[in-house]
């Protein structure tokens, strides 16, 4: 997933994230390091998040563009 460089291209903290999320910091730290994955209800909540495809956390496209 996708997640540590969005997070990092926004600046923002795991902790921060986590907050934003309501989940713990570890929990994004799993998910960051591939420990973890992310339940569907998490990804839409992340992917809404960074306001990017679910396609795009996942690796399956290149294209962070939505299709809203």
């Amino acid at each position: 997933m996708r997640l540590k460089e969005l997070r990092k291209s926004k600046g923002i903290s795991q902790q921060r994230l986590a907050i934003e999320l309501n989940t713990t910091q570890n929990t994004i730290s799993r998910y960051e390091t591939g420990e973890r994955q992310a339940d569907y209800s998490m990804l839409i909540a992340i992917a809404n998040y960074f306001d990017v495809s679910i396609d795009y956390l996942l690796g399956r496209t290149d294209n962070p563009i939505t299709n809203r």
